[in-house]
């Protein structure tokens, strides 16, 4: 048994874990030696005149592109660092195709503890250096994302490493469901969600969170790209399905197989699974960069392209949550190479 804060969990009681804990309100987290670090920021809640032109309804943006890693993550890895951290961990150990891996070092940096990121192939040079950059080792292993956690998980047999997951653990879903508390701390009470999937980290604590603050009636539309879609196939088969690989530009949704606590959800809340292609991913990258002036990358870009494509399900709501999950791994340059690679034109590029 493990303990934390509020969580006390064991490995048959995951199914179950949002039944039985409460999401943390923190704003800070603090380290072992009592020094007050902040490890995810309370981000903007923004409603966009922009997008609701595409659709009737209201439409409200949480930006968790504005994290200090600059994407949702700070907040489910920075709570489980944060209890590592309290339990003694000297050295963390994450896997991720890159948005995970820079929450843990910018956590690991926050709480000086040595962090070591095992990363893919497919993890951009661009991705790497920042990850680096927040004073983290970075090692390159597998094709997939798959393929360096199992790497990592041989390496956690010295027994010196705290392994942190990149979502398929209750602390993350615990703290990745502030974002849902600070929504319904703001007076808005969405009538349908939308959210990208890779493992299912983020789907977990919007879960875990809507059923902290009441939303049960809230519809929540999961959204993946063609090639990257383990949930939308796991929820067609009605059991978890491992992808045979990855086969997309939004290698941040890039998990072969989803955490088994997200198919749960689909079992118990009317949870709608979404595919989108790269194309259309991209694409609406380009055209929130200029509705509102941010970069996010295709894994965002992916939810995005339901409202740009005027997609005919959303109509009906009166007002809708999106969460703007962001990533790191973008930049201008990056977003013209995906574009060129998905055949845009260069009149939908500039």
């Amino acid at each position: 048994m493990m303990k934390c804060g509020n969580v006390a969990w064991a490995t048959d009681e995951l199914v179950q874990i949002h039944l039985t804990t409460q999401s943390p309100s923190h704003q800070e987290e603090r380290d072992p030696r009592g020094k007050m670090e902040k490890l995810y920021v309370i981000t903007q809640l923004l409603e966009s005149f922009a997008l609701e032109h595409y659709l009737p309804g209201k439409i409200y943006l949480k930006m968790e592109a504005l994290q200090p890693s600059g994407s949702f993550k700070n907040r489910g890895i920075g709570h489980l660092c944060d209890c590592y951290a309290k339990q003694g961990a000297s050295h963390f150990l994450s896997t991720s195709g890159g948005n995970a891996g820079l929450a843990a070092a910018y956590s690991g940096r926050k709480l000086s503890i040595p962090t070591t990121v095992i990363v893919p192939e497919s993890t951009s040079s661009f991705m790497r250096d920042k990850i680096q950059a927040e004073g983290a080792k970075v090692i390159v292993q597998g094709t997939s994302w798959d393929e360096a956690d199992q790497f990592a998980k041989e390496m956690m047999t010295r027994g010196e490493f705290s392994y942190i997951a990149p979502f398929d653990h209750p602390l993350i879903w615990e703290g990745n469901a502030s974002l849902i508390h600070e929504v319904a701390r703001a007076g808005i009470r969405p009538e349908a969600i939308l959210v990208a999937v890779g493992g299912g980290g983020l789907l977990c604590g919007v879960m875990k969170g809507v059923y902290d603050v009441g939303w049960n009636s809230a519809d929540v539309f999961t959204v993946e790209t063609i090639g990257a879609d383990s949930l939308y196939q796991s929820f067609k088969a009605g059991s978890l399905v491992t992808l045979e690989s990855i086969r997309s530009i939004a290698t941040s949704l890039g998990a072969k197989r989803i955490a088994q606590q997200a198919l749960d959800w689909t079992k118990i809340h009317p949870i709608f699974p979404q595919v989108v292609t790269d194309q259309a991913a991209v694409e609406a990258c380009l055209k929130f960069a200029d509705d509102h002036r941010i970069l996010v990358e295709p894994a965002c870009g992916a939810v995005l392209s339901l409202i740009y494509k005027h997609h005919e399900e959303l109509k009906k709501y009166g007002s809708i949550l999106v969460i703007v999950c962001g990533g790191s791994g973008v930049s201008r340059a990056l977003l013209t190479k995906w574009a060129n690679e998905v055949g845009l034109r260069k009149d939908e590029i500039s």
